[in-house]
This record gives structure tokens, sequence and C-alpha cells, in this order.
């Protein structure tokens, strides 16, 4: 019984350097690229134009880092069988889970934040511009 608890560790173990690979991967594009971006899209431009530049080059970098997180939840998902065994041996490998899934989880809640931001924000302009064109409109008419 000790042997076979054993030899299921050591399989999780094997298992767990497979992963940490990917989250290695995720976690360093997180860091390197996904936070640099998120924090180019805090200032909006003030020009409708602009914003739906800004929102076009949001969605490229969207479909990239919703890869990102998909690959990364994934992974979590594979260790989910962690949680069926209580080895001392192994809690380093889940401490360092919950710090990826931790880290995963923040970056994941601040697309999904940015991505409802810029799609409200470029609604917005597109309401105040159709109100700014209908005021136009407006104005000539009287004029006429």
């Amino acid at each position: 019984m000790l042997s076979n608890k054993r030899i299921q560790e050591l399989e999780l173990v094997m298992e767990f350097e497979k992963v940490e690979e990917c989250f290695k991967e995720v976690s360093n594009w997180i860091e390197n690229v996904g936070r640099r971006r998120l924090k180019e899209t805090i200032n909006l431009d003030d020009s409708l134009e602009m914003l739906l530049q800004a929102q076009k080059q949001f969605k490229e970098f969207d479909l990239v880092a919703s890869e990102y997180c998909k690959r990364g939840q994934e992974a979590l998902k594979r260790m989910n069988q962690w949680e069926d065994f209580s080895f001392v041996d192994v809690h380093s490998y889940r401490v360092k889970l919950q710090t990826y899934g931790d880290q995963l989880e923040e970056f994941c809640t601040q697309l999904d934040e940015t991505r409802h931001r810029v799609c409200e924000t470029v609604r917005l302009y597109e309401f105040f511009d159709k109100v700014r064109q209908g005021i136009c409109c407006t104005e000539e008419g009287a004029k006429s």
C-alpha cells in the first residue's frame, strides 16, 4: 500500500513537471507581455477614430491573451487530481500550483475587465458622436 502511494506520488510529480513548463511559459508571457499591454489600454484616446483603432489593437491582443488564459486553465484542470492526495511530500507543488493559479486568475480577471471597459467606452463614444451629429443637423435645419 505504501509502495502504491509512492508510485502515485511519483506519477504526480512527473505530471507536475510537464504542467509546470506550460505554467512557466504562460506566467512569463503574462509578466513580460500581458500586463504591459493591459496597462497600455488604461488611457484610451479622446477621439472616436483613435478609440476604434485602440479597440482593434486590443481585440488582436485579446485573442492571444485569451489563448494563454485558456492554456493555463486547462493545465490547472489537469492538476485537479492533486486534491485527492494528502501527501506531505507534494505540499510544495500545491503551493506552486496555487501561486500560478492566483496569477492566472488575476490576469484573466483584468483581461475581462479591460475588454468590458474598452467595449463600453467605444459604445459611449459612438453614442455621443451620434448625439453630436444630431445636434449639428438640427442646428443646420434651424438656420435654413
